[in-house]
Parts: structure tokens; sequence; C-alpha cells
């Protein structure tokens, strides 16, 4: 997996650093199965694809959610917005900053958190990403 440079952690996926609100973009036709407070993902969409082998998740989202569990979603379709580095909720949120405020989830400033898994184990999105865009009808 993927060290990401600026993160507070070796982590799998793919950090993009992006500005608070900005549009979070399905990159598959899928189903929402999770909308919620992810722990270190801070809050978190999960779409799982139609073939139930892919699971995209988007970590540090806006907790203000576009879409909801169960629903059908199309690759292109805006699914959410990039939250806020500081939130004020959970009331369970272990994570904080040097100054005690709660972030959103383990991050160090305003981003989006990309992790992929195929048939439950966690593969590195970028190799897959590379290899739809370069196949006839890929995700991308």
């Amino acid at each position: 997996m993927l060290q990401q440079l600026g993160a507070s952690t070796t982590h799998s996926g793919i950090d993009i650093p992006a500005p608070e609100g900005t549009e979070i973009i399905s990159i598959m036709e899928g189903e929402v199965v999770s909308t919620g407070w992810g722990g270190a993902g801070g809050y978190t969409i999960t779409i799982e694809s139609l073939d139930k082998v892919y699971k995209f998740s988007y970590c540090h989202s806006d907790p203000n959610f576009i879409v909801r569990k169960g629903q059908k979603v199309q690759k292109g379709e805006v699914i959410g917005k990039v939250g806020a580095k500081y939130v004020t909720g959970p009331s369970n949120n272990p994570y904080k900053d040097s100054t005690g405020q709660n972030t959103n989830g383990a991050t160090t400033g305003c981003h989006c958190h990309f992790t992929l898994r195929k048939n439950g184990e966690l593969i590195d999105p970028e190799e897959f990403l590379a290899e739809a865009k370069s196949k006839e009808g890929g995700f991308i």
C-alpha cells in the first residue's frame, strides 16, 4: 500500500488535498452501503459496485451527506463534499490536533482520502485507476 506524504500515519489509499466544500464524484456505478463516522477516516461515504466486487470509500467528507445508504449512484455523480478539518461531533471522537480541537478523523488538513477494496482485500487505488483508465469501458 501507499505511504502518503503529509499524512499523520502510514496508511493505504490516496490522499488528495482539496479545499473544504470541494465536490466528491463517484468513480463507479454502485450502491451507497454506508455514510457516517468512520473512525480514523472521519465522516465517510462507501460505495459498493453493483457486482459487489469493489468497495470505494471517500473519507474526511462533509457530514451533511448528499447520498444515503441504499441509494444507487452513477459514475460521475456528485456524492458528497470534502469536509472541514475540524468537527464538533461525534461525542466519542478521539481525533484531536495539537491544540486539542476535534478533527474529522486522523487528518492533518482538508483533503479527501480514498481507499479501495476488492473482494474485501485492500488494493492500491492508483494501480486500479491506471488500469481502469487504460481499458475501454473502465470505471474512468
